[in-house]
């Protein structure tokens, strides 16, 4: 065990004292102890409440206020608040200091069934019956699992793990704990362990009706939408009335599949019943946006924010329809629920993106690009981007896919020429050549499809993205020389088996996953007769695009202008490389070229694709289909240059971008004067 930090020591000594009936001398300690370390969480936590004890409520809630500034998810401060609400007879501040506390650590038991008595006095029957079964819930798990809990609610995931897994040791088929452990991979973006976990839960368990929920939210998740559908719809059967969420993830699994109608109509439903809930009419907005119906989705992303002024996913998915243009009073609701101290996080985060561009359409550059840059400020903490994985990953593809690999695994993959893979960056204009194509009689459009981001998964394994083995190899793409031949055409027919759920009858489809750009090698080796086109902008105006975007998830790269500027060379430096090694396998298509010469670029791209011309292709715009990208109401629209050079307004901040980006890409690809 590791020895205690003398902080730690002093701190326990103060709860001691606490715990014997003398705060007074603990909150002397605890200042001592605070004018050495001011910084000292639970120091300042242990001080409020002492000062509870002691009946000094005001004081104790301007320390607890300290506490949640600086970590605002800090689910022990928020329940400290509501004692002392409690003790001021302030019960609407205290049910929402206990809603947080409970929302940020749901093992805080304390925090329930005092939410319990607020939402009793107050006659809300239908909460009071959740938390009673939260309540339940928490006093028949193992103290262990618990602790799990709240090791989770403070991001101590290592510690939940470890000590998760030693339950799990003499309690192999404990479904709770499994569901736990299960949570913990999906945090740590361990999908297929968390896949695991929760399948062979359902299978234990097939009645546990939050097992077969929380396996349909990894599920569409991972963009899994038939496997998901399948099992939300066994939900559907089984729990039709008891719970919103199950009719919620029945609506999200049908829209997953293209079953949109059904969608809809679970979406209404759910509006009926629950018209206070800010978040159903955002869901059925996105519906009707990716089915072009833009008046609809309006009304909706309009109806959630006046339900919940502070709502960001409103805000920003107004924004987000790149078309919508705010109104001054949108504009001033924005601005003052981005500076209001209550304000979540994230929310927080989707208004600035969204002022950014409110900021934009008025030429108001300096004050947008402040906004971008603060909603990129803020979301960057909570990302994962590693530089030096990425070099690693660019340089293992370079190193391992090389002209003797292809040559020695000629012919192992499978023959199908189905697949059409978009590749590039975010923001170069793919979802433009995937309505072109998708335009054509013989082509379906699907979506970014994660089949072949999952087979890079499976073969890299269970480490870290960019680890490598004891000589710093990753385990994939290496994995490619040595597994046996048979292996490269059961890739080929499962993906190809796998992505059927998501195509109509045409004998072609398109993946228009981006990050594929990554698996160019593995493409070639499993579906050797594919066909690859490569979006390209131009590096400024691309990366800059990607800076203005909150992406729903994923592009971890892109919430910073050296970062997106790195990740665009390093993206550059490996398309080189499948150029060399792959001669002819990849078509590259320049967006800036697409819109000054429309049809002689559908005439090449058809052709690289073994199509007959169709006049469609050039009318894309008038083609209805399901589009569920931020350019979904753009490519409904005839082809216009304005936004060419639009990064341009904002280049006096842009130096960062430039240098990270470096002279020999940007002079690859001059763009204006």
């Amino acid at each position: 065990m590791q020895a205690l930090t003398e902080n730690e020591r002093r701190v326990q000594q103060a709860q001691r004292l606490l715990s014997g009936g003398e705060p007074g001398r603990a909150e002397r300690l605890l200042r001592g102890l605070l004018r050495d370390a001011p910084d000292d969480i639970e120091a300042q936590y242990t001080l409020a409440v002492s000062q509870r004890h002691q009946h000094q409520w005001d004081a104790a809630l301007a320390t607890l206020s300290a506490i949640v500034r600086s970590r605002p998810q800090f689910g022990r401060a928020h329940q400290e608040c509501g004692y002392n609400h409690i003790a001021r007879r302030d019960f609407a501040n205290a049910k929402d200091a206990f809603e947080r506390a409970t929302g940020f650590d749901p093992a805080l038991t304390n925090s329930w069934k005092c939410l319990a008595k607020l939402y009793r006095d107050a006659g809300d029957e239908e909460r009071l019956a959740a938390v009673r079964e939260h309540v339940a819930f928490l006093d028949g798990l193992p103290a262990e699992l618990v602790a799990v809990i709240s090791y989770m609610s403070e991001d101590r995931l290592r510690e939940a793990e470890a000590l998760c897994k030693q339950f799990l040791r003499t309690h192999k088929t404990h479904v709770e704990g499994m569901r736990l452990l299960a949570e913990i991979a999906t945090r740590n973006n361990v999908y297929d362990d968390a896949e695991f976990l929760l399948e062979s839960c359902v299978e234990f368990e097939p009645g546990h009706r939050n097992a077969r929920i929380q396996y349909v939210n990894l599920l569409l998740r991972v963009q899994k939408f038939a496997r998901a559908y399948e099992h939300a719809q066994i939900l559907f059967d089984t729990f039709r009335d008891d719970t919103p969420i199950v009719l919620s993830l029945y609506a999200s699994a049908c829209s997953g599949v293209g079953r949109n109608d059904a969608a809809i109509a679970s979406y209404g439903e759910l509006m009926e019943k629950h018209p206070e809930n800010h978040v159903f009419p955002v869901s059925l907005a996105h519906i009707h946006k990716a089915n072009g119906d833009f008046d609809a989705a309006v009304g909706l992303y309009r109806k959630a924010y006046g339900l919940k002024p502070d709502h960001g996913d409103a805000w920003w998915s107004l924004a987000n329809t790149k078309s919508y243009r705010f109104t001054d009073e949108e504009l001033s609701r924005m601005a003052a629920a981005e500076a209001d101290p209550a304000t979540g996080e994230t929310d927080r985060i989707q208004l600035c993106f969204a002022l950014g561009k409110a900021h934009e359409d008025l030429g108001a550059h300096e004050q947008a690009f402040a906004c971008y840059a603060r909603g990129n400020a803020l979301k960057q903490p909570t990302v994962h981007h590693s530089p030096r994985y990425l070099q690693v990953r660019v340089d293992s593809q370079i190193e391992v896919c090389t002209p003797e690999l292809f040559a020695a695994r000629s012919g192992a993959g499978f023959a199908a020429p189905d697949p059409i893979f978009i590749v590039g960056l975010p923001r170069a204009g793919s979802t433009l050549l995937e309505q072109i194509l998708s335009s054509h009689s013989q082509v379906d459009g699907t979506m970014e499809l994660h089949n072949i981001l999952n087979l890079a998964k499976r073969l890299r394994g269970r480490g870290v993205e960019g680890e490598g083995d004891d000589e710093g190899q990753p385990r994939y793409p290496k994995i490619l020389e040595e597994l046996e031949h048979s292996y490269f055409r059961r890739f080929g027919e499962q993906f190809i088996d796998d992505t059927r759920a998501y195509r109509g009858s045409a004998p072609y489809f398109i993946d228009k996953m981006p990050n594929n750009f990554f698996h160019i090698g593995l493409i070639r080796l499993i579906l050797p007769n594919a066909k690859v086109i490569d979006a390209r902008r131009h590096p400024m105006a691309c990366c800059f695009s990607g800076f203005k975007q909150l992406f729903g998830e994923g592009q971890e790269f892109s919430y910073g202008l050296r970062e997106i500027g790195n990740y665009y060379r390093q993206y550059v430096k490996l398309m080189d490389h499948w150029d060399r090694v792959l001669p002819g396998f990849i078509l590259r298509v320049q967006y800036e070229e697409v819109v000054g010469d429309l049809e002689a670029h559908v005439r090449r791209l058809l052709e690289f694709c073994g199509l007959p011309y169709e006049q469609a292709c050039v009318d894309y715009y008038k083609t209805r289909r399901t589009i569920r990208t931020p350019s979904a109401q753009q490519v409904r629209q005839p082809i216009y240059t304005s936004g060419l050079e639009q990064w341009r307004n904002f280049e006096p901040w842009l130096g960062p971008l430039k240098d990270a980006l470096g002279p020999e890409v940007l002079a690859r690809y001059p763009i204006g004067d």
